[in-house]
């Protein structure tokens, strides 16, 4: 897309391309025209950071095509200062009105970090560890065991837990970078924290910060 979006605009295009997605009557452009539109530039309307999960791959699920999107992924959706310099770099440079944020339910990283606080859980590669010690504080909300040695894993509802973790993910970027929350305060951006429905295929949002 040539033409800048407001917020609520870009948001209206991603909620309308998932809605084909789910319909399967997608129309995005991935042709060789667009590939020559794209050669020595790029204008997304809109960034989205998400799970590296293969079921969610990005541009499908939003049925947006080449140069639409500004995708940032690693498993789990954790904050790391490569993911804020990506996203600053969206909304500074390339000046996009929206950050989606993208959850999704049935999430392994979720798993793996209510798994890790059982205590039979093994010990994990310490960068595996490193991404899901970012989602045990949901894991330990949800659990209402903040002070407990272990948690009961079969009592946890992990799609809670992927919901509250998706609210950490927003809060910590809101947090940690001020060229994001100064775009929202100008009401230049807007960030959706949204959960993707694996079986039906729809992002519903969860948390809203700005004007959509």
């Amino acid at each position: 897309m040539s033409d800048r979006l407001t917020p609520p605009a870009a948001w209206a295009e991603m909620r309308d391309g998932n809605e084909r997605f789910v319909a399967g009557d997608p129309r995005h452009r991935q042709d060789v025209d667009r590939r020559a539109e794209l050669s020595d530039k790029q204008t997304p309307h809109a960034a989205l950071f998400g799970c590296s999960d293969s079921r969610l791959a990005a541009e499908i699920i939003f049925d947006q095509g080449l140069g639409d999107l500004f995708v940032v992924r690693n498993a789990g959706q954790i904050i790391s200062e490569t993911v804020l310099g990506s996203l600053e770099y969206a909304v500074e440079v390339l000046h996009v009105p929206l950050i989606v944020v993208l959850g999704h339910d049935q999430c392994g990283a979720v798993r793996a970090a209510i798994d890790s606080q059982a205590e039979d859980a093994p010990l994990l590669p310490v960068h595996i560890s490193n991404i899901i010690e970012k989602i045990v504080p949901a894991v330990r909300r949800v659990s209402q065991a903040a002070d407990a040695d272990y948690v009961d894993r079969a009592t946890i509802d992990a799609g809670v837990v992927g919901r509250e973790h998706l609210r950490d993910t927003v809060a910590e970027l809101l947090e940690k970078s001020e060229v994001i929350s100064e775009a929202i305060a100008a009401g230049t951006l807007a960030i959706v924290g949204a959960n993707y429905r694996l079986l039906v295929g729809n992002a519903d949002p969860h948390i809203i910060v700005g004007v959509i």
